[in-house]
């Protein structure tokens, strides 16, 4: 996988790594409220390039579904099962990525360094994010299916941007934009109450900067770094997510590191360099276009 898109995948992995830190800030105003102002303050960043959104249909179909309805399970398995179970569904994302890329990307075969570095990866998120306790309920298995849905759409997404004919990265604005305005319509429509001046003013600054960072550039460079890299690698990589998030509130939220965490830090970082193998081997130039054309045949 080149430097470009391995730059490009841990640019949006650092970025996304903020977003526990500032969802914290954010408990005193419901989710999808949240999700749509940032969304459009992404989105609106990006309209500069609004040209380059003239895409087909089917790629506003994967784009939106892919944005809207990732944050829309995600945020609705909150409503129906505990914060950390619904993590830790929500993290089988990266695993998937890994798995279901043959089935995108048939020339992507799945090779053992791949799968051991997911499962690592995975082991470590999971100790991570639920502090060594974690019990399912089957009286959330409601929640716990949103959030499972969430990964699934979130690695479909981020695949099928590899089989849609070529479009302008620059197009994930538009995306954002209309993905904002459907959550900010589906806020609407719940009935929730809610002071828009006051949530504004006190919130407004905060809001701005998750939508140009972790809801906004991230998606870019997420864009970006799939089109041209490696999702088995990219995958592997994405458990370093948790691993950054859980500093970040350490060193910006006043949270203290545990031996869990360090244990945690140790399956991440062992699954993302093992499952990220390919990055050292020098690839021929059949298996570099392979990647840049993503799998199609």
């Amino acid at each position: 996988m080149s430097l470009a898109a391995t730059f490009l995948a841990l640019s949006a992995i650092l970025l996304w790594s903020f977003l526990a830190y500032f969802g914290a800030s954010f408990r005193s105003l419901p989710p999808l409220f949240v999700v749509g102002v940032a969304l459009c303050v992404s989105g609106l960043a990006g309209s500069l390039r609004w040209r380059e959104w003239r895409l087909p249909w089917r790629t506003w179909a994967v784009g939106v579904g892919g944005i809207f309805g990732y944050h829309f399970l995600y945020f609705s398995a909150f409503q129906r099962a505990p914060a950390v179970e619904v993590n830790l569904i929500n993290y089988l994302w990266p695993l998937l990525i890994v798995l279901l890329s043959p089935l995108f990307l048939p020339n992507h075969h799945l090779r053992s360094h791949h799968l051991l570095g997911a499962l690592i990866g995975l082991a470590g998120a999971t100790l991570i994010l639920s502090g060594g306790r974690f019990r399912l309920d089957l009286a959330n298995m409601s929640g716990y299916l949103l959030a499972a849905g969430a990964a699934l759409t979130w690695a479909c997404y981020s695949l099928l941007t590899k089989r849609l004919p070529p479009f302008s990265t620059a197009a994930v604005g538009g995306f954002c934009l209309l993905s904002g305005a459907l959550s900010l319509s589906a806020f609407a429509l719940s009935g929730v109450a809610l002071d828009l001046h006051k949530a504004l003013v006190g919130n407004g600054f905060s809001l701005l900067l998750m939508g140009l960072g972790p809801m906004g550039l991230a998606f870019f460079a997420w864009d970006a770094a799939l089109k041209r890299g490696d999702p088995r690698v990219i995958g592997s990589l994405s458990y370093l997510t948790p691993l950054l998030s859980t500093f970040n509130l350490i060193l910006l939220g006043g949270q203290k590191l545990n031996w869990v965490s360090g244990v945690a830090m140790t399956l991440i970082v062992g699954g993302a360099a093992i499952g990220s193998l390919d990055l050292w081997k020098k690839s021929s130039p059949e298996e570099g276009r392979m990647v840049r054309e993503g799998g199609r045949e």
